[in-house]
């Protein structure tokens, strides 16, 4: 059962920072003293039981109207694509814990947290904290040159994280570190995109200068080889770091643009067997030959978007010894998998050293996009304004970091526990159900139920979405595994999962 914690934003940020706060709140903005007392010390709830009921009540009334529906058909102005894609029922009115309430009133179970970042589901309590900041007149809105005071506590408390420490002189000496491989090192953006953008520039630097100040790199004149996981068919697709125009062609997009880019040799891109260390150490080698010089290996450990198949902890630690080797940068994007893990972090349960590492998503629980780069002393080269995003350093942003942290930090033993019996349900699925099923992937609760045929996938989607619970089907990549995907929030409990999986259960059986 997962643990209720209760934090002021005196316990999370300090009283001497709270102090200087109610100082502008009193004397600026005209704040009764006693209410900005009030707002600092009152400890806030994270999962009282009264919103854990509420949060069971809706699961279980997942397909049914709950609330008069809003027959609206307001269609914005989306692109042709995003047209076709629209559910205008299932759109947002409110929600609960794991349940979205739809435009058309029904209850809807997150059965994949949204798009994977509403970690700690709808309405978290915990995040009450952000509003008693703002009411304090905390403000959101920074530059790169002012950061503030919660979004460098969060960078302090990130790095603890990412090196497994906590507050002390052990942080301090890790903070002023410039061996490689010691991440000390955050930089703030605001989506995953932008974020592994900024690693491979930090990556290309090693080949091309920056800008003219610059000296001339230390690989120059070579051409940077970026190694990606591979399709099962020997293609590119199996890999997924973004949506900028660079992290496009490392996944086979734009396929003109790149091929100019080889043809060229400005980069290459080289795709490397899941899971395969001597197809891995082949390439590795080959790549590290005449004019060229591998700049990074780039990799998710679970592969959501390659139907959640799983790399395995003997794979991932032998590359990266290759890649230190070879002195080739390791860069694991862990905007999929972040605070979904006893940690925090899966790198650090694969016993992984990677030099970038890549997040976002599930540390501010869907409240705000923010995502960063934590990266090395080794790997530090670009100037201010080489990873630069104006928004990137918002301080109720960074609070919302803070807040779930504290929560995930509180239950570690409790997300594993839960990832466990996640696990264990899908398994039970693929034994009940052998004819329409094959043994499921991911890891606790990042799962993917996979399918033996893509029909049955497709009809299972079809069907499981009908009964409002938010799963998607993964049928639309050459020799990808058909698989349905699931990523619970951290806050679904055996409750809340088995009526999921009783779900599930009536679909495969209508199959």
């Amino acid at each position: 059962m997962l643990k209720n914690i209760s934090r002021s934003l005196k316990d999370l940020l300090g009283a001497d920072y709270m102090e200087a706060v109610k100082s502008v709140a009193v004397e600026i903005n005209g704040m009764d003293p006693a209410e900005a007392d009030f707002l600092i010390n009152e400890k806030v709830e994270f999962l009282p039981d009264s919103f854990v009921d509420r949060m069971h009540n809706m699961a279980k009334k997942t397909g049914e109207t709950v609330v008069k529906p809003f027959n609206d058909t307001l269609e914005g102005a989306p692109t042709e694509s995003f047209r076709k894609a629209t559910h205008l029922c299932a759109a947002p009115i409110g929600g609960v814990g794991c349940t979205r309430i739809g435009q058309d009133g029904r209850a809807y179970l997150t059965a994949k947290s949204e798009h994977y970042h509403t970690s700690l589901g709808h309405s978290f309590p915990g995040y009450k904290l952000i509003t008693n900041a703002r009411r304090l007149g905390i403000l959101n809105a920074t530059h790169n040159n002012t950061r503030g005071y919660i979004t460098r506590l969060a960078e302090r408390k990130i790095v603890a994280a990412a090196n497994g420490i906590g507050e002390g002189a052990k942080l301090d000496e890790v903070l002023s570190s410039k061996e490689p491989q010691v991440l000390n090192r955050v930089i703030n953006l605001e989506t995953g995109s932008l974020a592994v953008e900024a690693g491979i520039k930090m990556i290309l630097s090693r080949f091309y200068r920056l800008d003219s100040t610059y000296n001339a790199p230390k690989y120059d004149g070579k051409i940077p080889v970026f190694l990606v996981m591979e399709d099962n068919k020997e293609g590119l697709t199996a890999n997924y770091h973004g949506t900028t125009v660079f992290a496009q062609t490392l996944r086979g997009m734009w396929p003109e643009f790149y091929g100019k880019c080889v043809d060229n040799d400005l980069y290459k891109v080289v795709s490397v067997k899941k899971n395969d260390i001597a197809d891995f150490a082949e390439k590795i080698e080959k790549y590290n030959s005449g004019k060229y010089k591998t700049a990074g290996f780039m990799h998710e450990i679970i592969l959501m978007n390659y139907s959640g198949i799983r790399l395995t902890v003997e794979f991932l630690q032998e590359a990266h010894k290759l890649c230190r080797k070879y002195d080739t940068f390791t860069l694991c994007d862990e905007i999929q998998s972040c605070m979904w893990y006893d940690g925090m972090f899966l790198f650090r349960k694969y016993g992984l050293h990677p030099d970038f590492v890549i997040i976002g998503k599930g540390f501010p629980g869907g409240e705000y996009p923010a995502s960063k780069v934590i990266t090395t002393y080794e790997a530090d080269s670009l100037n201010q304004f080489g990873a630069l995003v104006t928004n990137g350093q918002e301080e109720l942003a960074s609070l919302a970091y803070l807040i779930t942290m504290e929560f995930s930090a509180a239950n570690g033993a409790e997300i594993t526990a839960m990832g466990d019996y996640i696990e264990n349900r899908t398994k039970e699925l693929a034994e009940a159900f052998p004819e329409l099923l094959a043994a499921p992937e991911g890891l606790g609760h990042l799962a993917a139920i996979h399918f033996q045929m893509v029909e049955k996938a497709a009809e299972f989607t079809k069907l499981i979405n009908g009964k409002c619970v938010d799963i998607s089907a993964q049928l639309y990549k050459a020799d990808c595994p058909p698989g349905a995907l699931l990523k619970p929030p951290l806050i679904a409990d055996e409750v809340v999962v088995d009526v999921m999986i009783e779900k599930i259960i009536e679909c495969l059986k209508e199959l």
